[in-house]
């Protein structure tokens, strides 16, 4: 049986910027999230780092009839990363892969126009990138994710989550530079929220505002 090891996301986020913040407190790190779970567990890492907190949105491609799971994920920027084994299962071709993934683009651009509206991204270039999700699942959204941020030319890209499966942090760690998670589970079968106290799905309000919060509360 598992037992829940986190309050909530805000507590997960806490506890991930003390385990960050001997290297990282203080020294110019921008902290980016992913929406929605992500970011109350990036807002509180950023607070506890005393670092710039922005967003970086991908999802999962979801199975067609399916809905609940997916076969890949995809950035805003058109970055694709596939399970190749399940995309094989599926016998899913090429040019479905590009039109189920364009409508997921499309959809963030919706969600990056909610949360961002006329502001810029940020600028990453040469920077320590530490990428926050409240957990990992199969990784590969995590994966699309830091070969979005890739082709931004960061110095060092950082991924850190509260828990996550060992085999998702085999699939992720052959991308960054770093890898940081708290709780790594050998579980065969694994949930992120069972690791919660407090789970429940974010909406596009929670997300404005925990970026809120973070504006309200940093004070440096």
């Amino acid at each position: 049986m598992v037992y829940s090891i986190f309050k909530d996301r805000e507590h997960a986020g806490k506890e991930l910027g003390k385990l960050l913040s001997e290297k990282y407190r203080n020294k110019g790190v921008i902290v980016l999230a992913i929406p929605r779970g992500g970011v109350p567990v990036g807002v509180y890492t950023a607070l506890e780092l005393k670092a710039e907190l922005d967003m970086i949105i991908t999802r999962k491609i979801k199975i067609p009839w399916n809905p609940e799971a997916g076969f890949g994920a995809v950035t805003i920027d058109g970055t694709i990363v596939l399970n190749p084994p399940l995309v094989e299962r599926l016998g899913l071709k090429r040019d479905e892969i590009e039109e189920l993934a364009k409508k997921v683009i499309e959809e963030m651009k919706r969600r990056t126009k909610e949360f961002r509206g006329d502001s810029p991204p940020p600028k990453i270039q040469g920077r320590t990138v530490i990428v926050v999700d409240d957990g990992l699942a199969s990784g590969y959204t995590m994966v699309a994710a830091v070969k979005s941020i890739r082709k931004e030319n960061p110095g060092k890209i950082v991924v850190a989550v509260p828990v996550s499966p060992r085999r998702s942090l085999s699939l992720v760690e052959k991308f960054v530079d770093e890898l940081v998670c708290i709780i790594i589970s050998d579980a065969y079968m694994f949930a992120v929220a069972d690791y919660y106290e407090n789970w429940y799905d974010l909406t596009d309000e929670d997300v404005k505002r925990y970026m809120a919060e973070y504006q309200e509360k940093k004070n440096w």
